[in-house]
């Protein structure tokens, strides 16, 4: 039988969501614990693979084991038993051949910038102490992502990937107060690029790309042409879509 488990983590203590050597994973925290609260060896596969340090407000993964399983007293015990920057919302039965990363319709993500300095949010977002950011401008480059799919030029080098098609539903700055948000929506992304979009958004909002050199680095499908990948600190996982006839009722 498999299982999805929704949760939600916040990345500053952890290498990133995938299992490694030597480091410690959200992935490899959370098949311990499942280990040891079902007796037995249990492997876990996520949604995706957020990097060092990123956040997750939804995040998704599944677990197959044999028996049936009492999701409710599950999920008490594993919300006991993980570190408090580890939650879990809720347990589904999943058809058979459900997948929680290729089944995944749409994802979205949420980077958050603070224009002035905070204590209570440092960890939490990126920094940046510049109220002179074009963001109409800003607004008008993340527009023109939506008219293209190749975005090899906010992929990370050496990736494994066999394309860099995306299909971008959404891509939108939003200011409140001195916090700025950006919000972008997509079938899938590639390894780094939303911060790579981040990064390149910000070099046209301060005046340093204009929207025709914006769309030329897309085009080029060249990384170095591309701004520096903001960091990881201020980037949410918020939302994964599935359809609905992979849930069991």
């Amino acid at each position: 039988m498999r299982y999805f488990i929704e949760l939600s983590y916040l990345g500053k203590n952890y290498h990133g969501w995938q299992k490694q050597a030597n480091e410690i994973s959200v992935q490899e925290t959370i098949e311990n614990s499942l280990s040891i609260l079902l007796k037995k060896k249990i492997s876990v596969l996520g949604c995706g693979r957020t990097d060092t340090g990123v956040h997750a407000k939804q995040f998704f993964l599944h677990f197959d084991i044999a028996e049936e399983i009492d999701k409710e007293k599950l999920k008490y015990r594993l919300n006991s038993f993980l570190p408090d920057d580890i939650a879990i919302f809720q347990i589904k039965k999943v058809n058979e051949k459900a997948h929680a990363r290729f089944d995944a319709v749409s994802r979205s993500y949420h980077y958050q910038i603070s224009l002035e300095k905070n204590v209570f949010e440092n960890d939490l977002s990126l920094q940046i102490y510049q109220s002179n950011l074009d963001i109409e401008k800003m607004n008008k480059a993340s527009a023109l992502l939506l008219d293209f799919t190749d975005f090899k030029c906010f992929s990370r080098s050496k990736t494994d990937v066999k394309t860099y098609d995306c299909d971008i539903t959404e891509a939108f700055w939003k200011l409140d107060g001195q916090s700025l948000n950006f919000y972008i929506t997509a079938n899938r992304f590639l390894r780094n690029m939303v911060r790579a979009v981040v990064g390149t958004l910000l070099e046209v909002g301060k005046e340093k790309m204009t929207l025709d050199e914006f769309k030329n680095v897309i085009q080029s499908r060249d990384r170095s042409r591309a701004g520096a990948s903001v960091k990881a600190k201020g980037l949410y996982l918020t939302r994964v879509v599935y359809p609905e006839n992979i849930f069991i009722k």
